[in-house]
Parts: structure tokens; sequence; C-alpha cells
């Protein structure tokens, strides 16, 4: 698993075009998330392992980073070799990237 930033993942991502996964709850991503990401929330990853691709690179999102993190080795677990775990979460995409964001 990567770890970016992020500053380092706002590049990356206009540089790659990663998979952006946020895996938080629905009623957090209707607050904030970050443009062009699907919602996958952590309790159903497992059922929904389909609608992801082994071989693409797949940014997990989630508030702090910490279950972003959980996530991104789940999925290296089962068979995915190119995730990535945005360190800080939104929380620290709305500090560092995008101020205008909405923050909880």
């Amino acid at each position: 698993m990567k770890n970016l930033n992020p500053r380092q993942a706002k590049k990356y991502i206009s540089e790659n075009q990663p998979t952006l996964l946020d895996v938080r709850e629905e009623w957090e991503f209707n607050i904030c998330h970050i443009d062009g990401s699907i919602l996958i929330p952590m309790r159903d990853i497992a059922d929904n392992l389909h609608k992801l691709n082994t071989s693409e690179e797949i940014l997990v999102i989630c508030h702090h980073g910490v279950r972003s993190r959980v996530i991104a080795g789940f999925l290296e677990s089962r068979g995915f070799k190119k995730t990535i775990n945005l360190e800080g979460g939104l929380d620290a995409w709305a500090d560092l990237v995008e101020p205008e964001m909405e923050k909880y």
C-alpha cells in the first residue's frame, strides 16, 4: 500500500486518475467528498468487491485516514495490487487542498 498526503494525492489524482473509493458512511459522503469518488461504506466493502477492478489503482478515502488504511490493506489481501491510502483523510484534504470544503 502506498500512502499519500493530501497535496501528493491531489497531484497524483490529476496525473494518474486512480479510482477514488470513499469508505465513509453515506451521511458523511453527503456532507463532503472529492469529486469523482465512488461510495462504498467500509461495512459493505466485502460484499461489493465485484464493483472494483483488481488491476486499477484505487485511492481509498475516509475522514481521518484510519478506515481507509484498513480497507486498503483488506483490498491488498484480496488481490488488489495498487492501493493508496489518503493520509489524514478528508479532514486533512480540506485543510491543505480544498479549504472551501465543508468539514464535520
